[in-house]
């Protein structure tokens, strides 16, 4: 089966400027307080819950993966590009990193109390996100919590160079509404959520969700 257009483009396009985007982004969690405290509620309601394994889809170098260790988490992370995930395993060695898709998702049924999509869901074309949340559903042990992050807007981003490499990604910018809508159609009702202002140096707003899917018996 051809996979999806996106996926190859996405993970050739990760893979040139992942020594990059590594310098980049590795201290960028030290300046985004409201980021702290959205992952700290996340791993809050995770551990109340009964703990369990979490999955960081779309993980990258593996910093937030690091940073939700630290708060306590059994988490994992699953990326597109071997490039990232080599950076991950380099700087976190104690910790496991998968190559996979969020399209398709190799772990079992029910087998986590966690998901999240930090910045992720953002290359996944419209017509592509409802089978997503369908994975985040299906992976999701009942009562499980998943967390996304993602700029709020209404025009998708293209991007053809990066740190002086050649790339072709596609930055879909969506409204938190329109998410929020797809979560609960796929059984993933969104419990709170929260927008922040751009940032010096950012082109939008970001959005955060947190959604959880019901309890047995509920």
């Amino acid at each position: 089966m051809t996979e999806p257009a996106f996926l190859t483009t996405t993970r050739a396009s990760y893979d040139v400027v992942a020594t990059d985007a590594a310098e980049r982004w590795k201290d960028e969690l030290a300046g985004q307080p409201l980021d702290r405290a959205v992952l700290a509620v996340f791993a809050e309601l995770v551990l109340a819950g009964g703990g369990g394994p979490v999955a960081d889809v779309g993980c990258g170098t593996g910093r937030v993966t690091g940073h939700l260790h630290g708060l306590g988490l059994d988490v994992f992370g699953i990326d597109l590009s071997p490039g990232m995930l080599a950076i991950a395993r380099s700087d976190h060695p104690g910790l496991r990193f998968d190559v996979g898709s969020m399209t398709a998702l190799d772990v079992p049924d029910a087998a986590l109390a966690g998901v999240m999509a930090y910045y992720s869901t953002i290359h996944v074309p419209d017509d592509l996100l409802p089978q997503v949340f369908a994975e985040f559903h299906r992976v999701l042990a009942p009562g499980g919590h998943a967390l996304l992050a993602f700029q709020v807007g209404d025009e998708p981003l293209h991007m053809s160079e990066a740190w002086g490499h050649e790339i072709a990604l596609v930055f879909h910018r969506r409204r938190p509404e329109h998410v929020s809508a797809l979560l609960a159609a796929a059984g993933l009702p969104v419990h709170a959520h929260a927008v922040r202002q751009a940032n010096a140096g950012e082109r939008t707003p970001h959005a955060y969700l947190l959604a959880r899917k019901a309890a047995a018996g509920g």
